[in-house]
């Protein structure tokens, strides 16, 4: 294990960046960095074979996690906890992240079966469904234009280690749905099939669209299948994050 770097200052560069980083859920996408706070996700990643360009450590966090932590990445970093809580974007901050470069993915991939997001802007839920996609055999998540920032803060802790199991796309128009060569499958809450009596295509891409609005027009016209999911209970409609925990389970059960 090396002798990690001890940053004691509030005005270090690289606490300016780190701070940018937790705190700014798109600065990501200019940095071409993203931080992810908390020994769960950092495991996820590291067994994924992700190779971190930082590791940061608070001082009380050292003796119990240099063991696992301390050679990971390119640079090992040793904070005081006051420095440490200053940069996190927790309440109760975790003692240990790691900064992770990006590599930005443009390309669609074909024939892989695949959710998109049309405008889904709650980080909950895209969190939500990249941990659906990833449990239930999606490899590819595009999301379009509108929607919230994959690999904002927010999200990469509702993804809670997904995002290291996909194949990610983002701020895409969806004339770019037409390389995927599958089938769109859409839900609505008042048309289409019952899902559970539908005949699911594999391998096919699941559309799941804004909290409000739904899947837009233009997509709703190019669907291969519209389905309902029932509710005898009698709600308008369900959360998009259930929706596609639901659609997802159906896809992979049919399979």
């Amino acid at each position: 294990m090396s002798t990690p770097q001890r940053i004691t200052s509030r005005d270090n560069p690289l606490l300016k960046e780190l701070r940018k980083l937790s705190q700014d859920g798109a600065a990501y996408r200019k940095a071409g960095r993203c931080w992810i706070e908390g020994d769960h996700l950092a495991r996820a990643a590291l067994q994924r074979g992700v190779k971190p360009a930082v590791a940061v450590l608070a001082e009380s966090a050292w003796a119990s996690l240099a063991g696992e932590f301390g050679a990971v990445a390119g640079k090992t970093v040793l904070l005081p906890d006051e420095l440490f809580d200053a940069i996190s974007g927790l309440e109760s901050p975790a003692r240990l992240g790691l900064m992770l470069d990006l590599t930005a993915e443009t390309a669609v991939q074909a024939g892989t079966a695949t959710v998109v997001l049309d405008r889904v802007q709650d980080a909950g839920n895209v969190g939500s469904i990249l941990r659906s996609a990833a449990a239930f055999g999606f490899a590819q998540v595009i999301a379009l234009k509108g929607t919230a920032a994959l690999w904002s803060p927010k999200v990469l802790r509702a993804g809670m280690g997904a995002h290291f199991a996909l194949h990610l796309v983002e701020s895409v128009e969806p004339g770019a749905l037409e390389s995927l060569d599958l089938p769109l499958l859409v839900t609505s809450s008042h048309q289409g099939e019952l899902l559970h009596r539908a005949q699911l295509p594999w391998p096919c891409a699941w559309v799941l669209g804004h909290e409000g609005q739904g899947v837009g027009p233009e997509l709703m016209a190019r669907a291969a299948l519209s389905v309902r999911i029932a509710q005898p209970g009698g709600e308008e409609s369900l959360n998009v994050a259930a929706a596609a925990a639901i659609c997802l389970h159906a896809s992979a059960a049919a399979r």
